[in-house]
């Protein structure tokens, strides 16, 4: 089987804060963990960044999809440690950003392409 061609992607995600595992036992048993969890994620981002995340959601299942079972994505948020090393390594200063294979991109549809080349070329 090929190796799996990483997607990772740079963006501002929503965020939900847990509790300890006691008190989430206690929240998910009651029925008002969900709720809460719903509650926090859609205010997470402002309007126009959820329909930003959505849409791209849609998208990266459409490519997975295509890809077979070959492509990994990798969601960082740009907020946490590790989205803010990413973009200071890889000198990216606007979101969302694409990393394939090394190479960063601010366009999803370039990703995209970048990915369908690396693909075809596996294949033959």
């Amino acid at each position: 089987m090929p190796a799996l061609l990483r997607l990772q992607i740079l963006a501002y995600t929503p965020t939900a804060f847990f509790q300890c595992r006691g008190c989430e036992i206690v929240m998910e048993e009651t029925g008002f963990g969900r709720s809460v969890r719903e509650e926090q994620i859609g205010s997470g981002l402002p309007p126009e960044m959820q329909r930003e995340y959505a849409g791209i959601s849609d998208r990266v299942e459409r490519l997975v999809a295509a890809g077979g079972g070959r492509v990994a994505v990798e969601l960082i948020d740009v907020a946490s440690l590790r989205g803010f090393w990413k973009s200071l390594r890889h000198g990216i200063r606007r979101y969302p950003a694409f990393i394939v294979g090394g190479r960063v991109t601010a366009d999803l549809a370039a990703a995209e392409a970048e990915i369908a080349r690396r693909l075809s070329a596996t294949r033959a």
